[in-house]
């Protein structure tokens, strides 16, 4: 019998010498599987599957931490459906038990982790939790994240040696970030100076300065997997932006919308000449009027292209998706070298198009000047010369012809002057177009409001849309934002001006209180009038969500 039981202690040691075999085996495959990857998602997820692999854990997450150094700007997890994560809402910010974590970098492990002293409870919908083991992630000498894992099959606990193979494999996982982060900082530098170089190209060939914006934008939103990049620039005269070129999503919408500075990361980023970032741009309190970043977005930074008089020349805003990595440090560097770089550009497509406008005037003066000096010299003289001959003439029809002639000379003389004079003075006379005086007009209501308009604007507004139709489009715009200040009693309004092929229109929305039928109206068959009178219309609806839609047409000349 004594042999017996020395045969199965040796047994039971045989199979414990097996197990930490076996185990060790796991802990380098893990390792190898982690280190072998250089995409940082793909390391990221690698990792946190090994870990529950490993130490046998129904759950498993892995929370990066945010800039902030307090919550957890990304939270993957091991074990749960997409369906599930759905139904649990928002993801992880860091409190509770997993702040302790982030606060104190220290394995953490626990037999009932709902008995710790910072933990909230669960929320709606999660599934049940009991074991715990936390582990920090460094890279370097700092704390880049931690290792989340929960409910070890087989009902038991977390043992030293669950904490001791994780410990381990955080070590290796450091190693596998800091590897992953480096190659991807290079791809990116090589991303920006690309891009850099594309921009530059462009610019030496000659491109608008549309389409150069167009090209910055699109760039930045690529290299930094963006959900949405705009640029707006500072309209002359107004508290606001204007988004000259969006890409990503609700493009089309966001095309034309004037943003104040006040209350939004753009207006932020202007005013204060630097970069501006936000973990959760969407529901930001310190970003309240903000209208690019709204529902769905998560991390946002706006980088100024240039600064003037320590304001920026215009806002490079980028947004990712609610759940996205936050805009870190690695990240920022680059991409502020890049604004920098595309404003420069910028200044460049700005000093030709003057350069453009003053050879176009210096040619204008030649060509007034040569009407000047040699047309109408010559005109003057062939005058005289008639005039002169028409005294030798005695015939009574033809000395009257001659006179005939005179005056048309002297009429012809005086329609030159009256082009050179207008030569002379085109262009010189800086009025402010369409877009800028709408834009400013919005931006005014927004006191008497106690909120900003959403303003969009669409179409060759400054080019297609003669001066006189625009003061009556302005004078519609002015009535109509009155109203809305004076009866609606609105929260949002909502303004368009779309010139369209052969039409203008002029669109005021709100969730206000709506037109009485027996109200006054005097206001209204002024502005139906003004319609009227240019061929156009006026009219009013009533939206199925309540408040009033006002739709203010008018047609433009052909080939407008």
């Amino acid at each position: 019998m004594r042999l017996d039981e020395l045969l199965d202690e040796l047994q039971v040691r045989i199979d414990a010498v097996r197990g930490t075999r076996d185990r060790v085996h796991s802990l380098l495959e893990a390792v190898m599987s982690v280190g072998r990857e250089l995409d940082l998602a793909q390391v990221l997820r690698r990792i946190v599957e090994a870990a529950a692999l490993l130490v046998d854990a129904e759950y498993g997450a892995l929370g990066v931490i945010g800039p902030d150094g307090r919550t957890l700007s990304q939270f993957l997890t091991v074990g749960l459906t997409d369906e599930e994560i759905a139904e649990i809402g928002p993801l992880p910010a860091g409190h509770g038990l997993l702040g302790e974590v982030i606060h104190h970098p220290e394995p953490l492990r626990m037999t009932d982790l709902g008995a710790h002293s910072s933990s909230y409870g669960f929320p709606a919908h999660h599934p049940p939790m009991r074991t715990f083991l936390g582990v920090p992630i460094r890279v370097r000498d700092e704390v880049f994240g931690n290792l989340y894992l929960t409910d070890k099959r087989g009902g038991i606990d977390f043992d030293t040696e669950d904490e001791t193979v994780i410990s381990t494999l955080s070590v290796a996982a450091g190693v596998a970030i800091d590897n992953a982060r480096l190659y991807e900082g290079s791809q990116r530098q090589q991303r920006w100076l690309k891009a850099n170089a594309e921009i530059t190209e462009s610019l030496l060939s000659g491109s608008s300065r549309p389409a150069v914006l167009e090209l910055i934008a699109r760039r930045a939103q690529e290299i930094t997997a963006a959900r949405l990049a705009d640029i707006s620039m500072p309209v002359a005269g107004t508290e606001g932006l204007v988004v000259e070129f969006a890409v990503g999503a609700d493009s089309e919408a966001r095309q034309g919308l004037v943003v104040p500075f006040a209350g939004t990361l753009s207006g932020a980023a202007h005013q204060a000449g630097r970069s501006v970032a936000s973990l959760h741009a969407s529901d930001d309190e310190r970003y309240f009027s903000d209208v690019q970043v709204q529902d769905g977005f998560g991390p946002a930074v706006a980088v100024p292209l240039g600064t003037t008089a320590g304001e920026s020349r215009g806002v490079l805003l980028l947004a990712r998706s609610a759940g996205d990595p936050a805009f870190g440090e690695e990240e920022l560097e680059p991409l502020v070298a890049f604004a920098g770089q595309a404003a420069l550009a910028l200044e460049l497509a700005e000093r030709r198009r003057d350069a453009e406008q003053i050879a176009l005037l210096e040619e204008r003066d030649r060509i007034a000047r040569d009407l000047h000096d040699l047309a109408i010299q010559r005109l003057f003289a062939t005058g005289m010369t008639l005039q002169s001959a028409a005294r030798l003439v005695e015939h009574e029809g033809a000395a009257e012809r001659i006179g005939r002639a005179v005056d048309d000379l002297d009429e012809t003389i005086k329609i030159i002057r009256s082009t050179i004079f207008g030569l002379r003075t085109k262009d010189r006379e800086s009025s402010p177009g369409l877009r800028a005086r709408a834009a400013r007009a919005v931006g005014d209501a927004a006191t008497a409001l106690g909120h900003p308009p959403r303003l969009s604007m669409e179409g060759l507004l400054d080019t297609d849309v003669p001066p006189p139709i625009a003061d009556h489009v302005m004078a519609a715009l002015g009535e109509l934002l009155s109203n809305a200040t004076r009866h609606a009693q609105a929260t949002r309004v909502g303004v368009t001006l779309k010139a369209a092929p052969g039409e203008i229109m002029l669109t005021v929305s709100d969730n206000g209180k709506g037109i009485p039928a027996q109200g006054r109206r005097s206001g209204l068959r002024n502005l139906a009038e003004r319609a009227e009178g240019l061929g156009g219309t006026f009219t009013v609806d009533t939206p199925d969500e309540g408040g009033s839609r006002l739709v203010w047409r008018a047609p433009l000349p052909t080939g407008s």
